[in-house]
């Protein structure tokens, strides 16, 4: 890649919903803080998905976005807008190579009526379905203090813990 397309992926802004633990006053939102003290991340303010999604959450406190359009709650969240660099952190984050999460697009609105073409992470393809059902295919409007209260840092789950593995176990646990 030459020095000037190096250049212009990494100051491409890219527009990301965050509708759960990056929020601002939520465990995950030190990133976003660091993002923006280093230029790469800028707060855009509070959005709502024109859709209806499912909002569900799983275990350690995870909440999970799940792509079934039309389905649940147009959820509330925080709109960001990242450099190329703040997105390959926040893709770290939330696993996007691992089979975590995938970042897809999604249209969300201002209280102002603006209306923009963004992306959000979303439950992995491979269990979202499952989780969906697990979670009695319902879910919230938001994740909440209550909810992130509820939420486990990585530092403090169980050794040997795989994000996937847990997710299943949860999902075909009895209660």
């Amino acid at each position: 890649m030459a020095a000037n397309e190096q250049e212009i992926t990494e100051t491409k802004l890219n527009l990301i919903f965050s509708y759960g633990t990056l929020k601002r006053g939520f465990q995950n939102h030190v990133l976003m803080e660091e993002l923006k003290a280093t230029d790469d991340a800028s707060f855009k303010g509070v959005y709502t998905t024109m859709e209806a999604f499912p909002l569900v959450i799983g275990p350690y406190g995870i909440p999970f976005l799940i792509n079934k359009p039309g389905s649940g709650y147009r959820i509330i969240g925080e709109l960001y807008s990242v450099t190329g660099q703040g997105l390959a952190r926040l893709d770290e984050l939330e696993g996007i190579e691992t089979g975590h999460y995938e970042r897809l697009p999604v249209k969300v609105v201002a209280d102002g009526g603006e209306i923009l073409a963004v992306e959000a992470y979303f439950a992995h393809r491979s269990f979202a379905d499952d989780l969906w059902k697990k979670c009695g295919e319902g879910g919230v409007n938001e994740y909440s203090m209550e909810m992130g209260n509820k939420y486990v840092k990585r530092s403090n789950r169980p050794l040997g813990y795989t994000f996937v593995g847990e997710v299943w176990k949860f999902i075909s646990s009895t209660n």
